[in-house]
């Protein structure tokens, strides 16, 4: 019974101590989460009073090109520029994790532009872009290529994007880099007794065994391209009378992505109803892809684990 009484007792206090943290994911989490879902069933705006309208939202939504644009944009992001990030962020691991002179030097200059806020390097992307004075079209030159207009043109201004985020993968090198020395060294050992070449051990040994860290970097880029939003609006912004449709998003609508749709829709349009209906159906369209991509790898790892 005394015994029964104390751990009751470290159950009461162990509830005091956290209830900050519990009422702040009470009003901070959980009600805007259940906030918004009802709203995704109304019509208002930041200065009217919600409106009950059903599946009105949801409707518009499924019957609106822009969103079927955008949702576009947003899936060749997610699915281009997340294995382009992934292959270059692994490359570069490779190379730190060598064993040669200025490595640490190495590793720094790899990582420094993921330290660099997104608004700087975003313009200093769309100088490197100029069609006429950027460096990506004076190297070009050299080889006899003349350089699109990046921004500007339609066919490659998502290609420009992913150009980008290619910057940007410092902390997914760390992360690789990190999982790559995890590896045993008796591996590659027996593997080279064995006769296998650099590539046999590249594919049978090392991809096999950082297998789930490729896999949850993969899911985690996922989740952010769904988020593109800070590059494509500050692009936007900065090259003034490009615009497309009825939204700003870049020429013929080619850099609008469903995050900035839901930003226009809540904050231009002053349709929040829409917007937090649009947000629900960007959460479930991740959740699914998070299930499907999760289960997908899985197998293929059990699969290639079992050869």
């Amino acid at each position: 019974m005394k015994g029964r009484n104390k751990a009751q007792r470290n159950f009461i206090n162990g509830l005091l101590f956290s209830s900050p943290w519990i009422l702040g994911f009470l009003a901070f989490s959980v009600y805007p989460l259940v906030s918004s879902l009802y709203y995704s069933f109304t019509k208002f705006n930041a200065v009217t009073a919600p409106q009950w309208v059903g599946l009105d939202n949801f409707k518009d939504i499924f019957a609106d090109p822009l969103v079927w644009k955008s949702l576009g944009n947003t899936l060749f992001m997610a699915f281009v520029s997340m294995p382009v990030n992934l292959t270059v962020a692994l490359l570069l691991a490779s190379i730190v994790c060598g064993n040669f002179k200025g490595r640490g030097f190495v590793r720094t200059a790899f990582f420094l532009p993921s330290v660099i806020p997104m608004v700087a390097a975003t313009m200093v992307w769309i100088w490197m872009f100029d069609p006429t004075y950027g460096y990506i079209n004076n190297v070009l030159s050299w080889f006899g290529i003349s350089g699109p207009s990046w921004l500007m043109d339609a066919r490659y201004t998502k290609w420009a994007l992913v150009l980008m985020g290619t910057w940007n993968t410092g902390t997914m090198m760390l992360v690789c880099m990190s999982a790559l020395q995890s590896v045993p060294r008796s591996y590659y050992e027996s593997a080279e007794i064995d006769g296998a070449g650099r590539i046999e051990r590249f594919f049978y040994i090392t991809i096999p065994c950082i297998a789930h860290v490729l896999v949850y970097q993969a899911i985690l880029s996922l989740i952010n391209a769904f988020q593109y939003f800070q590059q494509a609006y500050i692009i936007i912004s900065a090259n003034a009378g490009v615009k497309g449709g009825s939204a700003a998003g870049g020429p013929e609508n080619s850099i609008l992505m469903y995050p900035l749709y839901v930003f226009h829709n809540a904050f231009t349009y002053l349709k929040m109803g829409k917007a937090t209906a649009m947000a629900w159906v960007l959460f479930v369209i991740v959740a699914i892809l998070t299930v499907v991509m999760t289960k997908v790898t899985k197998k293929a790892t059990e699969d290639a684990g079992g050869e």
